[in-house]
């Protein structure tokens, strides 16, 4: 198949799946197909983002397309695509259409709309999230592979964490925002959505450089290096409190897995960052709203219910009040706040938390839109204020319902918060050892080098047996006896076997990443095998086994109940 058949082909697809999916509200405007469908069959296939579809929130411009920010009395034909979408162009990604979303990209609920409320895509009687809720309902449906959005509140990462899907948000200034409609010029991010971190990161450094219509983009100094043992911050218990029911189970289950990829946990007093976070909506940086679309707003108070949400309206016209005194008060309050939170994640690699911390339903919303909105910010909000870089990522699911996790860092760590989201997200494989390659055994630098951490210590069911092979180095060979056995799990030959041990082997579980798994097993010299082994708790687990010949004649060693019991003994 030609690329060019192929383009077509995605386009096509695209558009059969919104016709499937039936989510009007999720579009403000389509291209004309037969137009994607003409500027995908002539991409040059050697680009990197050659015939991927993207969808953009529609407070970006697109050329040829209106922007409406989300409300059809402000609307305006570019007469350029915004910086971003350009340079995606010219990467060879094709655009679908404009995404709904929160009126001004003032929300994090994805109702506040007159194009209608984005339906989650997982639960239609939930919310999206906004305020990207359409570019981030877009890729969870699978009609794009990717989208944009913006985020100033955390509009870039709340719809991720409801959809199951990565959310990058850059660097302040790192991706440029020409052609973007402001909701807080000095704290807006253009953002990306995309179901692979991969591919989001992919999409942000092609965004990403200097624009000289920009004057707050800036030139990426690129922090990326990770330390051989991460510290990872999460904040304390009373500051997780709160969370829809099963989450903090989820969050607690995320954290397990950073540990067992040998990162190192720490709690910390996030107080500031929350303090800070407060700042963003109940204090006078709420004019910059108002500077962005005020006027707006002002001169259309009459479509308010109709054109103009009104919580968005609300919100917007507040920001007349503070003076430039409660601005610089606040501001002042901000330097103190930021550099307290500095401090307290000194030595930290990045900050775990949750995404967000529920996912309420339209009608919870809808009782409550103030209220609501409010709980869906508390670790999202003070991100853009302090300068950070924040990557979302899926961390499972509760209830059928996507669960996310977000780390943060300072500015200019977008990388090594990709590395991090990266190790996390890596498929795993929980690897049994009952010899040479536990620790402080000869062969655990094998198990190191393949990227595997140490999880726990267990011990097999009983009907295991343990026999000493002769191999340099030493080891030992696990058989499964009984009637259970088969393959490389049956025994009945070597001295002793016929019976289970009563107690069975004590082993370790160690935690490898898929590719290094890989590797490890492609090297394992017969006559060792892997298999799955039934633990004493009654859990299975992949392990080391041994291919019943290879104990002929060797010594069962089965009543030492392990390995590093014999050594010692010997």
């Amino acid at each position: 198949m030609s690329a060019a058949s192929a383009a077509a082909d995605r386009v096509r697809d695209a558009f059969a799946r919104i016709d499937a999916v039936d989510r009007p509200e999720v579009w403000i405007t389509l291209r004309d197909r037969a137009a994607v469908l003409q500027e995908a069959e002539a991409v040059d296939p050697t680009l990197p983002l050659a015939g991927l579809l993207f969808a953009v929130k529609d407070n970006i411009d697109v050329a040829g397309l209106p922007t409406t920010a989300a409300a059809r009395s402000y609307a305006y034909e570019p007469a350029a695509d915004a910086t971003a979408v350009a340079r995606l162009r010219a990467a060879g990604a094709v655009v679908v259409g404009k995404t709904n979303l929160d009126q001004f990209a003032t929300g994090l609920v994805g109702t506040r709309s007159p194009f209608g409320a984005v339906r989650n895509a997982w639960d239609p009687t939930r919310i999206s999230g906004g305020s990207s809720s359409g570019s981030a309902t877009a890729v969870a449906l699978g009609i794009v592979d990717f989208a944009l959005g913006t985020d100033t509140a955390g509009s870039g990462r709340v719809p991720a964490a409801l959809g199951n899907l990565v959310g990058v948000k850059p660097t302040k200034g790192l991706v440029p925002n020409t052609g973007v409609v402001p909701a807080c010029r000095s704290q807006d991010c253009v953002t990306v959505f995309a179901r692979s971190l991969d591919l989001a990161r992919t999409a942000a450094e092609l965004m990403a450089g200097p624009d000289d219509t920009d004057p707050l983009s800036r030139l990426d100094v690129a922090l990326a290096d990770v330390p051989a043992v991460p510290r990872i911050a999460i904040p304390l218990p009373s500051q997780l409190e709160g969370l829809a029911p099963g989450w903090a189970e989820a969050f607690a289950a995320a954290v397990e897995r950073f540990r067992a990829l040998g990162h190192q946990v720490v709690e910390v007093d996030i107080a500031p960052l929350l303090d800070a976070a407060s700042l963003l909506y109940d204090g006078a940086f709420v004019a910059e709203r108002y500077a962005a679309v005020g006027a707006h707003v002002e001169a259309h108070r009459n479509l308010v219910g109709d054109d103009l949400d009104p919580s968005v309206a609300t919100i917007v016209l507040g920001g007349a009040r503070p003076t430039a005194a409660d601005l610089f008060a606040d501001q002042e309050r901000l330097d103190v706040l930021g550099a307290a939170g500095r401090a307290a994640l000194a030595g930290t690699t990045a900050l775990l938390t949750p995404t967000t911390t529920w996912h309420p339903t339209l009608d919870e919303v809808a009782a409550d839109p103030i209220g609501a909105n409010s709980r869906m910010g508390r670790y999202t909000n003070f991100a853009n204020l302090l300068d950070m870089a924040s990557l979302a990522v899926p961390a499972g699911f509760v209830d059928g319902l996507p669960f996310g996790v977000m780390l943060t860092g300072p500015a200019f760590t977008d990388r090594r918060l990709a590395a991090l989201g990266a190790a996390f997200l890596a498929p795993t494989v929980d690897l049994l050892v009952v010899g040479a390659h536990l620790r402080d055994q000869p062969l655990n630098g094998q198990l190191v080098a393949s990227g595997g951490s140490f999880v726990r210590e267990a011990r097999t069911a009983s009907d295991y047996r343990l026999y000493a092979l002769d191999t340099v180095p030493p080891k030992p060979g696990l058989v499964r006896v009984g009637p259970v056995a088969s393959g490389a799990f049956a025994s009945g030959s070597g001295s002793g076997s016929g019976s289970g041990s009563g107690s069975g082997i004590a082993g370790e579980v160690w935690r490898l990443p898929a590719a290094g798994f890989g590797t490890f097993v492609a090297s394992l010299p017969a006559p060792m095998a892997i298999g799955t082994v039934a633990l004493e708790d009654g859990t299975d687990v992949t392990g080391f086994l041994v291919e019943p010949f290879a104990v002929e004649g060797a010594l069962d060693i089965t009543a030492f109940g392990g390995w590093r019991a014999y050594r010692e003994q010997a």
